[in-house]
């Protein structure tokens, strides 16, 4: 390295090695400051410091991804994208962990303006005998994670009350149909804040998946960690991380999103000068999928078939009564009971039968 640096600072040619040659085309990008070679803003790790940042950026366990991209924004050496990909492959802890993602025709959420405008919510666990209360913002995907002695209702809200306590009331909470959600004493504490509580059709619960997918990720690196300290402390190590990477959805870390500027980690201490960061223009547009599903809606007092959850045929003639969102409706049963339904959860009842009572079993 000391010859790197001798050629950048005086600008000497000279034959050099194989493995520094990389050094070499890039020479004009290349800069000495306070006795580190950098390359842009970047510090050029020496081969003797190499192990130590690897392990530095793999203690968090949030995978090969993340480590390249919190790599790109500090530090760079000659086959650094291959050194993160053995390092990651070489964890036995993260490969037994690792998942398949899964796809699946959604409806997309509007992506909210500001931060805390919409925030989702989950339980995660029992993991080491604990559970978890997941709290997701939707638009810089900054969660908050409380482990929870209690899912109760009254816990619940004291955990939401401390988080609210620190970056307001949200305009909308999102869950699933959890007793403790679902609760009058969870409701009323919704209506006196004046927050909009949006449940998820039963059973269908990729209606919250932005919660969901958060758990799995969490779920995920605490395993992997399992054996590197306590539970509070790998929990810390890994929230840092993944609110300091850029999210894969917006390509915004969640805390330049949230809080307009980069938490400072451990890795700052590479950095010769400590000097402010561009803070890029947030991306506005949310990455929506494409959804090969074909689009069905109804109208009030269609006819159709429910999916039925209880004893019996699997669908059940039913009438409409109303939408209550993009893919949402309410329907009527022949027992005068109201069923909440996602439009994946309804058929057309084009054939049926003028008995209103008749169960159905249709062939799909």
């Amino acid at each position: 390295m000391s010859e790197v640096m001798d050629i950048v600072t005086h600008g000497r040619e000279r034959e050099l090695s194989d493995s520094l040659k990389p050094y070499l085309v890039r020479r004009n990008e290349l800069t000495v400051q306070a006795g580190c070679l950098l390359w842009g803003f970047r510090v050029i790790i020496s081969p003797p410091l190499r192990k130590q940042v690897l392990e530095e950026l793999h203690s968090g366990h949030c995978g090969m991804v993340r480590m390249k991209e919190i790599a790109r924004s500090y530090f760079w050496w000659p086959g650094l994208d291959a050194a993160i990909e053995d390092k990651a492959k070489s964890c036995s802890a993260c490969q037994k962990m690792r998942i398949m993602p899964q796809l699946a025709p959604l409806h997309p959420w509007d992506f909210p303006e500001e931060p805390w405008q919409r925030v989702h919510i989950d339980f995660a666990g029992p993991l080491e005998d604990r559970m978890f209360l997941v709290v997701v913002d939707a638009h810089s995907k900054w969660p908050e994670v409380a482990i929870m002695k209690s899912t109760s209702s009254e816990r619940t809200i004291e955990e939401l009350r401390s988080i609210f306590s620190r970056f307001g009331l949200p305009m909308q909470l999102v869950s699933d149909n959890g007793p403790q959600l679902v609760s009058e004493e969870f409701q009323s504490f919704m209506e006196a804040n004046g927050i909009q509580h949006i449940k998820s059709a039963p059973y269908h619960p990729a209606t919250n998946g932005l919660a969901e997918r958060f758990v799995q990720t969490l779920k995920q690196a605490l395993k992997s960690s399992q054996g590197n300290g306590s539970l509070n402390k790998r929990l810390s190590t890994f929230l840092l991380t993944y609110r300091n990477t850029p999210h894969a959805t917006t390509k915004v870390a969640p805390a330049s999103a949230m809080m307009k500027r980069q938490l400072r980690t451990r890795l700052d201490l590479l950095r010769p000068l400590k000097t402010k960061q561009v803070v890029q223009t947030q991306q506005r547009a949310q990455v929506e999928r494409r959804s090969k599903a074909k689009h069905r809606s109804f109208r009030a007092g269609e006819r159709v078939l429910a999916r039925n959850y209880c004893k019996g045929p699997k669908w059940i003639q039913a009438t409409v009564v109303a939408q209550t969102g993009p893919v949402s409706y309410t329907v009527l049963t022949p027992e005068n009971i109201i069923w909440r339904r996602h439009v994946d959860q309804l058929l057309p009842g084009t054939n049926l039968s003028d008995d209103s009572g008749q169960m159905a079993n249709p062939e799909l």
